[in-house]
């Protein structure tokens, strides 16, 4: 008997460590995978986005437009990380800082009319790749691993790393 197994399980407690490794790897290789995909989304967008700056950006066009504040919060980035992204996409045109109306020394930050139009772009090309990759899976398979997803990512937000 294993030192995770109970008196009486027959080794259900092994098999469930297995089961949960089996699982941190597959998550592991998801995030490896998820990072690489949003760097190329990047790429598409503009081929000097700064890391993370996919991700702000489609966060921005989603909440925008907003204080660098939000973002601080809303993506968990640092605010030296949020400064620096947010001027270098303000370089590169795809974000656009105007004075926030309920406060004049602060300002606002939105994706522009250049930004938006590519977002949209990446968003029908991702798309397609996405249906392909999951060309032979029925609706009810797809519905599935969205829910467990669901009640995975639901219990990652009451707890820590």
């Amino acid at each position: 008997m294993s030192s995770t197994d109970k008196p009486g399980d027959g080794g259900g407690a092994e098999i469930r460590d297995e089961s949960l490794s089996r699982l941190e790897a597959e998550i592991g290789v998801l995030l490896w995978r998820g990072k690489r995909v949003l760097r190329a989304r990047g790429r598409m967008l503009h081929p000097d986005l700064p890391p993370g700056g996919y991700l702000m950006l489609t966060w921005v066009a989603e909440h925008g437009p907003v204080r660098a504040s939000a973002l601080v919060d809303g993506l968990g980035f640092d605010k030296g990380a949020v400064s620096r992204t947010v001027q270098s996409m303000t370089d590169l045109g795809l974000l656009e800082r105007h004075p926030d109306p309920d406060d004049g020394r602060a300002s606002l930050v939105s994706v522009t009319d250049e930004a938006r139009q590519g977002l949209d772009r990446v968003t029908r090309e991702r798309r397609v790749r996405f249906e392909d990759r999951l060309a032979d899976w029925s609706p009810d398979e797809i519905d599935a691993l969205g829910g467990m997803l669901a009640r995975y990512n639901e219990a990652l937000e009451h707890e820590g790393p």
